[in-house]
């Protein structure tokens, strides 16, 4: 296992960028702890299979350098870094049995025959393919392959990281639930430092214990599921992260209080002077349709999901949502929102504003 330190790292495709537009990562400086299980979340394009593949060598960067416990392994290749890594698309040998492919990275190293079947039969286990051990991978489907391929990256116990870009992509829904709770089983059993690249929220709030979010080249957030959820730090983050995400509304802000187009939002803390593209953010959650109190808002639609209600709304111009129980009668008189002030968060140029306790 190994801390993995990224220090003044940043990456661009073209030869001479030019600026910061030019860099598919910004610089980025941060530690990601020994032994610990990360989630990379983040739309397509925003980086993240780019920093992935720089951690574990296949890409060097442009600038900064990647430690792992303290050493410098930059100009190292992917072997000498004692990593597995598990592709989005399966990568198996098809003239291969499945056993003889979990086996292979074992055999590779020279490790005694007797530790090689018994971990093979272990992680045969673990994928569901204890039955197909003996067959050819050639004809199996493609979610059997992406089974061999997970399997085949979780078969040593001694690595320093186990990286994994989009593995469950081809993986049935059911199937992919299994995996993701033998891969938290895994991480507790051995303690391997894990990153998971995903761009499904599910995924990443239920496999890591901290979630790095990227938007755009940069890591925007690293925090725990309860942090992301509570306290997003950027607005991308709180958009991304929920569903329905969080509801951004332009505001101004004088003291405690927010104003909207002339209405005014208690706030659950005090602000200073503020520049900049000025917003609150609430979650759908903690926001309540109300007859007499609150913004006026004009209800599109109301969604029963079955766990409860989410009314589809409009603000001054601005979709909002609301979550309501799923036994609440929403009346034809309830035209107005109100917010849970403690829960509101600030944001300047869409990132999150500190204020003291009003």
């Amino acid at each position: 296992m190994a801390r993995i330190t990224l220090d003044h790292l940043a990456h661009s495709y073209l030869a001479n960028p030019r600026g910061e537009d030019d860099y598919a990562l910004k610089e980025m400086n941060h530690e990601w702890g020994d032994g610990e299980a990360y989630a990379l979340l983040g739309s397509s394009g925003c980086g993240k299979t780019t920093l992935l593949n720089i951690i574990s060598g296949l890409l060097r960067p442009s600038s900064g350098r990647v430690l792992f416990d303290g050493h410098d392994v930059t100009d190292q290749p992917t072997t000498a870094r004692n990593i597995a890594q598990v592709f989005q698309f399966p990568v198996v040998y098809d003239t291969m049995t499945v056993r003889q492919n979990l086996a292979f990275p074992l055999k590779n190293r020279g490790a005694d025959a007797a530790y090689v079947a018994a971990r093979v039969q272990a992680i045969g286990r673990i994928i569901g393919m204890e039955a197909e051990l003996d067959r050819k991978a050639r004809g199996l489907t493609a979610d059997a392959k992406q089974k061999i391929s997970l399997g085949r990256g979780m078969v040593r116990e001694d690595v320093n990281a186990l990286l994994f870009d989009e593995p469950l992509t081809v993986i049935d829904p059911h199937m992919k639930w299994e995996l993701r709770t033998q891969l938290k089983s895994l991480h507790r059993e051995f303690g391997h430092t894990m990153i998971y690249v995903t761009h499904d929220q599910t995924e990443a709030l239920t496999f890591a214990d901290k979630v790095v979010v990227m938007y755009d080249g940069r890591v925007v957030q690293i925090g725990t599921p309860e942090e992301l959820f509570e306290a997003p730090a950027h607005t991308f983050v709180g958009y991304f992260i929920g569903s329905p995400g969080m509801n951004i509304l332009p505001a101004t802000i004088e003291g405690d209080r927010a104003v909207i187009n002339g209405s005014t939002v208690p706030l659950g803390n005090r602000y200073g002077p503020l520049s900049g593209d000025v917003t609150i953010g609430i979650r759908p959650e903690y926001s309540r349709l109300s007859a007499n109190e609150g913004l006026p808002v004009r209800i599109a639609r109301v969604e029963d999901v079955g766990r409860h209600k989410i009314v589809r709304a409009e603000a001054f111009g601005h979709d909002i949502n609301i979550i309501a129980p799923e036994d609440a009668e929403i009346g034809a008189d309830m035209t107005r929102v109100t917010f849970d002030a403690e829960r509101i968060n600030v944001y300047a140029d869409d990132w999150r504003v500190s204020g003291e306790a009003a």
